[in-house]
């Protein structure tokens, strides 16, 4: 279901739900079999201290736009402290009428880019989708490191589960969210679908056994 119009769309709060301590173990076996390194936490304060761990200071990092994140308060560690050579900050001192191109640059390859994901398969496929796909070409190749956090809610059993979570309780929450801050709808415009990473090292999923973010 795509947001058209003023269609209110219905929120699907089986998408709510935390996967099993079982299924949360399974499905991090399976990422880490095609190439995602993956850790499993308890909770945000976990996540974001390996996150901070994990990132060496004085990097150029792009931290993505994510209620994950925010929710940890890693935008303001990586964008504000001053501590990082942070990308999102230059991207929107400029304008995006005259220098997009230079935009679209900067976001394409950061050294790092940090963000959080829609879904993740038992068969451990990764689907990110967007409105405008900003972030999906530093996903899938153009970042050296990746690093995704994401809450054990997003957990689904197949692609087919994971497509329908997007549609049905992902895409209603931002929608909602662009409509207040932009008086637009969302849509699914572009989903990426990660099968496997054949760099090593370079994807890493944080995955939180709560529910953070949608």
């Amino acid at each position: 279901m795509l947001a058209v119009n003023d269609t209110t769309l219905e929120l699907n709060a089986e998408f709510k739900k935390l996967a099993s301590d079982e299924q949360v173990a399974q499905i991090a076996k399976t990422l880490e079999a095609n190439g995602m390194k993956t850790v499993v936490v308890e909770n945000g304060e976990e996540a974001k201290k390996f996150v901070l761990d994990m990132v060496p200071q004085g990097v150029e990092i792009y931290v993505g736009q994510s209620q994950t994140l925010e929710k940890l308060g890693l935008p303001a560690e990586f964008d504000k402290s001053g501590r990082y050579d942070a990308v999102r900050p230059k991207v929107f001192a400029l304008d995006r009428k005259t220098q997009g191109d230079e935009i679209r640059k900067l976001r394409a390859s950061p050294d790092y880019f940090i963000g959080s994901v829609q879904a993740v398969t038992e068969t451990g496929q990764v689907l990110i989708s967007s409105f405008g796909g900003s972030q999906l070409g530093a996903y899938a190749y153009g970042s050296a490191t990746v690093i995704w956090v994401v809450g054990t809610q997003k957990l689904v059993k197949d692609l087919d589960e994971g497509l329908r979570r997007i549609e049905e309780y992902c895409l209603p929450s931002e929608d909602t969210r662009l409509l207040a801050a932009f008086g637009i709808h969302s849509a699914n415009a572009k989903t990426l679908i990660v099968n496997r990473e054949v760099v090593p090292g370079r994807i890493t999923i944080v995955l939180v056994k709560e529910e953070i973010g949608i």
